[in-house]
């Protein structure tokens, strides 16, 4: 009785670290396929605490997709019970990679989150490591019990299952990227004000930081602030840095602050209060941008300028970049500085557009969407795009469980009725071979 009982636990108890470990690993994945661009920006902070800064764009971008379709599939696997040994054998060696990197990150602490979930949810590099600390302990648990973990499925749809895990997630990073994340977790996400976002509770003491701009006059740089920025159109604008002088509380929203290109003007509060509308066009770096809807910005600033709505593009690129941005596009609409790191995690499109109204996300689009001239056919008080475009998390939810379970369950019950077919074919053959053997022997 007490061994039946002692395997029971032991049973249940590889099962839940199974479980545990399968769900975290389809989060992450998720995750990070929900948010391709921030995953992006997360290898590079790594590639740079790393040394290694020179490597083309496709590279980080590859390696977060391979990431993102590993942890999920994984992750699938390990749930649903496909491919147990090895399965539990490559989670091993995940968590055997992982946690050692955590400890260094915890330790040196060359980024400030290691970006396991993304904006979702987000962690201190010691809160990471005591986490991979438990995941890998319970993988090793699973990889010891083994024999005991139950599976979910059959063999007969077990493969199929897996195949479509990873040509589903990858379709969904694609799809995330091309458009926008379908769920964001930024600050700047739909329906937002950015105004609470910037708020230090009572009590809280703000972090000081300040913005120094870096110009470049006859191959000199020099540091500005904005109390003291050249007005001397000789000197060229190179980047904007955003230095903490104190620590305090951080706010989700820390540094939103808008400055003129042409005369160095500080319009942040100004966009912010602005019951009129303003659309916001975020390139982080413009030579790096994608120049393909170069049309509809240059639409959607006609538009602007008939309806008396302000727009404006927003950079942390140099001088000489927007002028190359200018010719090359043909854009005639104003241009501002705004802090990188604060750009990216507007929009994650590169570019993207924004529209505010009294600091309020009205509405995102990514490059491959903006909006055309038959969308902007009116004032936008009387058109869908001047009022908050949100759907509800649980809807989002929903379709994206739709678009999961949908064709899985299609896809299995073909394969089954297939199988099915070809058993009864097997034996049709077998009874046939049967009566054969019958009517030789009379």
């Amino acid at each position: 009785m007490e061994n039946s009982y002692v395997h029971t636990v032991r049973k249940v108890g590889v099962n839940l670290c199974r479980f545990l470990v399968g769900a975290v690993f389809i989060a992450s994945g998720f995750v990070k396929a929900n948010d391709p661009w921030g995953t992006y920006y997360k290898l590079q902070d790594y590639l740079v605490a790393l040394g290694v800064e020179s490597l083309p764009m496709a590279y980080p971008f590859l390696a977060g997709l391979a990431l993102a379709v590993f942890e999920f599939s994984l992750g699938l696997s390990l749930f649903f019970g496909i491919r147990r040994a090895t399965t539990a054998s490559l989670s091993v060696l995940f968590m055997a990679v992982m946690t050692p990197l955590t400890l260094w990150l915890a330790v040196a602490n060359p980024i400030s989150d290691c970006g396991c979930f993304g904006d979702a949810v987000v962690l201190t590099n010691w809160e990471t490591f005591f986490k991979n600390v438990v995941l890998l302990a319970a993988v090793l648990v699973v990889h010891r019990g083994q024999r005991w973990l139950f599976k979910l499925v059959t063999y007969k749809v077990d493969w199929l299952i897996a195949l479509y895990g990873i040509v589903f997630i990858i379709f969904f990073s694609l799809y995330c990227l091309r458009e926008l994340p379908v769920f964001d977790f930024s600050p700047f996400a739909i329906g937002a004000d950015i105004r609470k976002g910037m708020e230090v509770p009572e009590g809280e003491k703000l972090s000081v930081l300040e913005t120094v701009y870096v110009c470049e006059k006859d191959g000199q740089q020099e540091e500005f602030t904005v109390d003291n920025y050249p007005s001397d159109s000789t000197w060229h604008f190179v980047e904007a840095k955003t230095i903490e002088k104190e620590p305090g509380y951080e706010p989700p929203i820390r540094d939103f602050s808008i400055t003129l290109q042409e005369d160095g003007t500080e319009v942040s509060e100004e966009v912010l209060a602005d019951g009129n509308y303003t659309f916001l066009l975020v390139a982080p770096y413009l030579q790096m941008a994608d120049d393909s809807g170069m049309d509809l910005q240059n639409e959607v600033y006609d538009y602007c300028v008939e309806h008396g709505y302000r727009f404006l593009c927003v950079t942390a690129s140099s001088g000489q970049a927007v002028i190359d941005w200018q010719e090359n596009t043909g854009a005639e609409y104003p241009f501002a500085w705004m802090e990188d790191v604060t750009l990216k995690s507007m929009v994650r499109s590169h570019p993207g557009l924004v529209l505010l109204q009294r600091g309020v996300v009205l509405n995102k689009w990514s490059v491959n969407n903006f909006p055309d001239e038959f969308q902007l056919s009116a004032p936008l008080d009387e058109l869908p795009l001047g009022q908050v475009n949100r759907k509800s998390v649980s809807r989002k939810i929903g379709e994206v469980l739709g678009w999961f379970f949908g064709p899985l369950v299609m896809f299995s019950l073909a394969d089954l009725a297939w199988l099915g077919r070809k058993e009864r074919r097997k034996g049709q053959r077998g009874q046939k071979d049967r009566q054969e053997t019958e009517n030789e022997q009379h």
